[in-house]
């Protein structure tokens, strides 16, 4: 199986009171939680793609708390993965480390990336039944207004209506962009159709009422 969460920042002790407000007495408690999350949904054999900002502390403290999930690991580099320079991290716990990718899951394109993509790389596709083709997941904006910006965008897009070739009249634009901020799934590590049942769980709080449709 497969997984994706972002932005775990172990030791980021200012996030328990500040920004996200997690809420935890100290960042050891935070720890503890969050890998008992982890270890009880991800199996050894199963792969996880973080997508970004792993830890705030040097190389040797975050290779010992790598080293306590369970799971291959694969990295998209976020703007606070500094612990990468270190000579006393262990870069061989991650299967790879990269800054963008691209992967299929059960004949889905997923884009992956640690920064939001508005006009991502395959969107506009669709299978024989009309139904998206292509996920953009992503992380960085945790619950802040920077992802109340991409709510917005997302929200305008899917109100445009395009035709293109092949199709037999004008439909919404898809925009399939998915933020797998570790808070939104209570710390646990989801596959690309868990994260889909969130985000539209989530979504379907903060849709406006009565919007409508426009073409270009």
């Amino acid at each position: 199986m497969r997984y994706f969460i972002s932005d775990l920042h172990f030791f980021h002790e200012s996030l328990l009171t500040k920004m996200d407000r997690r809420g935890f007495a100290t960042c050891e408690e935070m720890h503890e939680y969050m890998l008992s999350r982890w270890n009880e949904k991800v199996r050894p054999v199963d792969e996880v793609v973080i997508l970004g900002d792993v830890s705030m502390e040097r190389g040797g403290p975050t290779s010992e708390i790598l080293r306590r999930l369970n799971g291959r690991l694969y990295l998209i580099v976020g703007n606070h993965d500094t612990y990468l320079n270190d000579r006393k991290f262990d870069p061989s716990r991650f299967e790879w480390i990269k800054p963008y990718a691209e992967l299929h899951d059960n004949r889905r394109k997923i884009i992956l990336s640690h920064y939001p993509v508005f006009c991502y790389n395959g969107q506009y596709r669709r299978d024989k039944e009309g139904n998206p083709k292509t996920y953009m997941l992503y992380g960085h904006v945790h619950n802040t207004q920077d992802e109340i910006l991409v709510n917005c965008f997302i929200r305008e897009t899917e109100q445009m209506l395009w035709q293109g070739p092949g199709d037999k009249e004008p439909l919404p634009i898809p925009c399939q962009m998915i933020n797998c901020f570790c808070m939104f799934s209570d710390y646990t590590p989801l596959s690309l159709d868990e994260w889909i049942a969130v985000d539209a769980e989530r979504r379907a709080d903060m849709e406006p009422p009565g919007a409508g449709k426009r073409s270009i």
